[in-house]
């Protein structure tokens, strides 16, 4: 017999449970089934014990599973209750009960804030809060200290010990632009090839320890092209100061195609190849809560109905980050 029994495989049980249909239950839990499935194998090596009898027509619980079952509840209702008298979130509870959620949107404009947005209209009961952290290796730091709940942005380019700590959901490949200064040469094109960026220095948040991510992206998709990561430089914060230092330095920077409008300055996409961003839903282990549930069904509806994780044919993205974005 086990020392102890992990939460979320008890809640896997649970929902197998009550459902006796190993899909519905992965459903109303927002995992994959194949994923429902392993925490049920686990539960019943360590416990030693089968709980299910599965055929290709019925589930239905064993005498064991039966015995469970009371035990089950009653220490899942304890750690609801102990988590909800330190504001922290347990398994979905009652609407209204739960504390509010904090969602760092990266930046104002960006899809994040639309997946939000429709997060809080699937979730109307639940608080769903806005944060701006810029960048997602900064987010990570603050996801797993607990300070912050969900993020967005390249999952692949977190350290493998913070990605073991993590879940995550892929979103979008998000095709790349470059703002530039709006009396530049390129900004007469409608789209700008990369090789004719050769030559130029240009922003990829170097120096800032929130967005690694970010930067480590900009010189993979650099490298060998002519094209270089523009030296550290303090971050320019609003509208006004992005124009005063876009007309001061006129140096291109990297952004993505939603990146909000800049006074001063153009957005235009980058082509031959398009360069994509990886975007993911991100969120801490064994975080429940109605509205990362909401979050992720917002995130999935609006992939599938604005084609977000379809790749443009010849599309630029790292193998590590493909890889990420099909698991």
């Amino acid at each position: 017999m086990p020392a102890h029994l992990e939460p979320r495989l008890l809640r896997a049980f649970l929902a197998v449970a009550e459902d006796l249909h190993f899909t519905r239950a992965a459903v109303r839990l927002y995992v994959a089934q194949q994923a429902l499935s392993r925490d049920i194998r686990r539960l019943e090596r360590e416990l030693g014990a089968e709980l299910f009898v599965r055929t290709t027509r019925q589930v239905a619980l064993t005498p064991d599973g039966e015995r469970l079952l009371p035990y089950a509840r009653r220490a899942l209702e304890a750690q609801d209750d102990l988590l909800a008298a330190f504001g922290r979130a347990g398994a979905p509870a009652r609407a209204g009960t739960e504390r509010p959620l904090l969602v760092d949107v990266n930046s104002p404009g960006l899809l994040s804030g639309r997946v939000l947005a429709l997060a809080r209209e699937l979730a109307p009961d639940s608080e769903l809060m806005a944060r701006f952290e810029s960048g997602l290796t900064g987010a990570a730091t603050e996801l797993l200290a607990g300070r912050l709940d969900a993020s967005f942005g390249r999952f692949a380019g977190l350290d493998p010990a913070l990605r073991d700590r993590l879940e995550q959901q892929p979103v979008r490949y998000e095709p790349m632009a470059v703002v530039l200064p709006e009396d530049h040469p390129l900004a007469a094109l409608d789209a700008v090839p990369l090789d004719a960026l050769a030559g130029e220095r240009v922003y990829a948040g170097a120096g800032n320890p929130r967005t690694l991510e970010w930067t480590d992206l900009a010189r993979q998709l650099f490298d060998g092209r002519g094209i270089e990561v523009a030296p550290p430089a303090p971050l320019a914060v609003g509208a006004e100061e992005f124009r005063r230092i876009m007309a001061k330095t006129r140096t291109p920077v990297l952004a993505v195609v939603d990146f909000p409008a800049m006074p001063g300055s153009v957005l235009r996409p980058l082509v031959d190849p398009v360069p994509l961003s990886p975007v993911s839903l991100v969120w801490r282990k064994g975080l429940m809560h109605q509205g990362v549930a909401a979050l992720r069904a917002a995130a999935a509806r609006l992939s599938a109905e604005e084609g977000w994780l379809e790749r443009p044919v010849g599309g630029w993205i790292p193998a590590m980050d493909a890889l990420v974005m099909r698991s």
